[in-house]
This record gives structure tokens, C-alpha cells and sequence, in this order.
């Protein structure tokens, strides 16, 4: 094992020879076959080890038993305890959901505070069996059937590739000690009960199981890289535009492809969405309907789907007085410039000349509100600023996005669209405050 563990290195991870690693270590077998095959590989390793108090003493016990093995191989150890029922129960999650958000926080916290550059886990063949198992009792895709990755961001997983009877065999063979957790003989947990029944029921059949079971892995991940690499095509095709805050689908190039939800799944599977069916729908659907994730929010605009962030941090308040010459203006691509003077040029969107003497300050930058009406510029008589957006065919989105500059409670710009009749300078104004909108340098890339 020793010998497939130093190959893995040279030709898959050979990145984790010259930096800092910390390994995730429970006290269990695998873990502490990691440790053994890391330092035997000279990988410069420290320890991290969480104390989940789920076990009373037993948890303390293995705490205890990390701090010996550390203090044994002079290495760095990290330990931890967590509240973990009280944690889950707040979170609303179960107990393993909860420990595994709790030590994954834990752990990036850790190797960001440390510089370390990767976090390793002890995750081996079978664990990714059952992890697939799991996926396909509660129903999955691909993603879901390809199983645990190898390297997900920070965290890396080198033993994958070996099986836990390959782990065992190791650990007897190199005289490695390690401590048993009783909970993982109990099956009111269901990777518990697939890793006692289940499992042994599939390796008695076929005492190649395992091995098959990667194989068929293997051509999944190559089918997944060919649809990755296809789907890159048609994003081209159907993405309009692209940019920090949204990305805007053509709708009519979406209903082009051959089974359309299949398309917007993979599209739209990292935002959070889960009922795919409302969202196929949504193609078909009246202007302005929308559906949001936890994360995320996609809204039919005509001929249009507008994918977006949730971020309700954007409403917001900001007093502008005439004193000021910068206003930063938070969540959005820009900031004001505020000039007093007593020359008058063209106003144009990103523009505007008011009469000093007829604003109140200080004026009030905002979010608009349907009973909300003003003058239009160049225009007769008053008008709703929801009219306005309507008739300028605004997606709702933009419409969220627009702030308004507010004199007490009147409206004096609609910030880059138009200006209210009543507050623009003329010729005979004695005093003239310029807003300028300044676009942030990254809004211009």
C-alpha cells in the first residue's frame, strides 16, 4: 500500500510535497493509516481532531489518544470541541450533517490561519461507496453517482483509490494502533446500516465489488468530463450576457435544444434550485414570474431568463449633503460626485443639473416605492415611477436595482434615467448642484 500510496504522489498529487498539510484525523484506522503513510512519504503533516461530545468519555478518549500521537511523532497537533446535538438542533440538521458543516468550517479556518495549503481527509473506497449508495436511495444525477471527488477545493483525498479491507491489512502489517468508535457498530444511521448490511450482502456476491465499482466510476467521471466540456458549447449559444450581478439566458435558444429541463439542469445546478419541473415551466411562463433558491433567484423577463443573487444587503439608505464631493453608494457599481457651481451644460444619463435653492437637504438616496411619482423631464404632467418602468421595459430586476434620489419626500432623479422636471436648473438658477454618477473601475472591465 505504502508503494501505491508513494506512485498516487508522483503522478496525481504530487502537488503535496512541498507545502504544509493538515490532516483530519478522528483516531479511527484510517486516519491513523494516513498519518503513517505521510510521514513515511516525508509529507511535512500537522494534526487537526474534533471532539464532536457525542460519546461522553469515549470522545475525550480519543482526543487524548491524538495528543499521544502527536507528542509520539513530534508533530503539530489542532483539537477542538463542539457542541454538536446543540448545534444540530438550532441548524435544524442531523448529527452528521451538523459535525460535518462544523469540522469543514473548522478545519479552512485552521489552514487559513496557519497557511496550510491543503486539508486531507482519510476517505477511502468504501466510503465512497456508501456515499453513492446514499445518492441513489434519495435520488441523484450523475454528479450525484460520481461520488465523493478527490480534490474538492482545499480538501484532498488521496486514499480513495484504496479499499478499507486494504487499509486494514496495512495497518496489521505496520503494527499500527488505533481506537474503535462504538457508535459505528450502531445502524439507526443509515451509512451505518448500508456499511454493515448492505455492503458485505454486494462484496459476498461479487468479491470484486469494489474494483467493479470504481471501474464503473471511472467511465462515469470520463461521460461527466465530456458533458462538461459540451456544455461550455452551449453555454455560448444560449448566455446572452454575463457579468457580476446576473447572468441573462435566451429563452427562444433554450427552447431550440433537445429536452430543455435536462439543459437547465446542468445550467443551473450549482445555484440551489431544487424543483426543476418549475423551473422547465418558467420558460413558458408570463413576464415577471420568478423562482428562488436559498441562494439565488431566476426571474422570466420576455424573451428572457435573468439568473441573480439573492442579496436583500442592497437596501439602503444613504443621506447626501451638499458638502460632500464623494458619496461611496454600497452594493452597486458606482458612486455619486456632488459639484456646486453656477454653470449649466447638457445633462445626460449619468448627469444631472439641479436648482440648489429648491432641494431640501440633505437629499435621501433609496430604494423607490410604488405610491412613488414624479415629473418627467422634457415631459407634461406626472407620472408613477411604476408606470415609468413599465413603459422603459424594465425586467424586475433592474427595477430592484435602481435608486432614487429623494428631496424630502419628492423625487428628483431617477439615478441614471431621468430627472424630475420640477428641481432642474435653468439659465436663471443662482445656484447649481451637479450629481454625477462615477462608475467603479471594475464595473468598466
Amino acid at each position: 500500500m505504502l508503494k501505491a500510496f508513494l506512485h498516487l504522489l508522483d503522478t496525481r498529487f504530487s502537488f503535496l510535497k512541498e507545502t504544509p498539510l493538515l490532516l483530519a484525523v478522528s483516531g479511527g484506522i484510517d486516519s491513523m493509516v494516513l498519518i503513517d503513510l505521510c510521514q513515511k512519504s516525508a509529507l511535512n503533516i500537522s494534526l487537526a481532531h474534533c471532539n464532536f461530545k457525542l460519546r461522553a468519555d469515549e470522545s475525550d478518549a480519543d482526543e487524548h489518544f491524538i495528543g499521544k500521537i502527536a507528542k509520539t511523532h513530534s508533530l503539530d497537533v489542532f483539537s477542538t470541541s463542539f457542541e454538536t446535538e446543540t448545534f444540530a438542533k438550532t441548524t435544524k440538521q442531523s448529527i452528521q450533517m451538523a459535525a460535518r458543516q462544523l469540522r469543514y468550517e473548522w478545519f479552512e479556518t485552521l489552514a487559513n490561519k496557519n497557511g496550510f495549503d491543503y486539508i486531507l481527509t482519510a476517505h477511502h473506497a468504501d466510503d465512497n461507496l456508501e456515499t453513492v449508495l446514499i445518492n441513489l436511495s434519495r435520488g441523484t444525477g450523475l454528479d450525484g453517482l460520481t461520488g465523493i471527488p478527490e480534490i474538492n477545493g482545499s480538501v484532498v483525498r488521496p486514499m480513495l483509490g484504496f479499499s478499507r479491507e486494504d487499509i486494514y491489512d496495512f495497518a496489521i502489517n505496520q503494527k499500527i494502533s488505533w481506537r474503535e468508535d462504538s457508535s459505528n457498530k450502531s445502524t439507526k444511521y443509515l451509512r451505518n446500516n448500508l456499511r454493515l448490511t448492505i455492503i458485505p450482502l454486494l462484496k459476498q456476491l461479487n468479491p470484486s465489488f469494489i474494483e467493479s465499482f470504481q471501474t464503473t466510476q471511472n467511465h462515469l467521471k470520463d461521460t461527466q468530463s465530456i458533458l462538461e466540456d459540451y456544455m461550455l458549447e452551449v453555454e455560448d449559444r444560449v448566455i446572452e450576457s454575463i457579468d457580476e450581478n446576473q447572468i441573462v439566458y435566451n429563452i427562444d435558444s433554450l427552447q431550440s435544444l433537445n429536452n430543455p429541463k435536462a439543459y437547465l439542469y446542468q445550467l443551473l445546478k450549482a445555484y440551489n434550485f431544487s424543483d426543476w419541473s418549475q423551473i422547465a415551466a418558467l420558460l413558458d411562463a408570463q413576464s415577471g414570474k420568478q423562482i428562488t433558491s436559498v441562494t439565488h433567484r431566476l426571474l422570466k423577463n420576455r424573451s428572457q431568463l435573468i439568473l441573480s443573487p439573492l442579496d436583500t444587503s442592497s437596501k439602503v439608505s444613504i443621506s447626501i449633503e451638499a458638502s460632500d464631493e464623494i458619496v461611496q453608494i454600497p452594493f452597486q457599481p458606482y458612486n455619486l460626485k456632488v459639484d456646486i457651481s453656477t454653470s449649466l451644460e447638457v445633462p445626460t444619463n449619468d448627469h444631472v443639473y439641479l436648482d440648489f435653492e429648491l432641494l431640501q437637504f440633505p437629499l435621501r438616496l433609496g430604494n423607490w416605492s410604488h405610491g412613488d411619482y414624479f415629473y418627467p423631464s422634457g415631459m407634461n404632467g406626472k407620472k408613477k415611477l411604476s408606470k415609468y418602468f413599465k413603459d422603459e421595459k424594465l425586467s424586475l430586476l433592474e427595477k430592484e436595482n435602481t435608486d432614487v434620489i429623494y428631496s424630502g419626500e419628492d423625487v428628483v432623479w431617477i439615478v441614471g434615467k431621468r430627472a424630475d422636471q420640477r428641481f432642474i436648473a435653468t439659465k436663471s438658477s443662482k445656484q447649481i448642484l451637479k450629481l454625477s454618477i462615477e462608475h467603479n473601475a471594475h464595473s468598466q472591465e
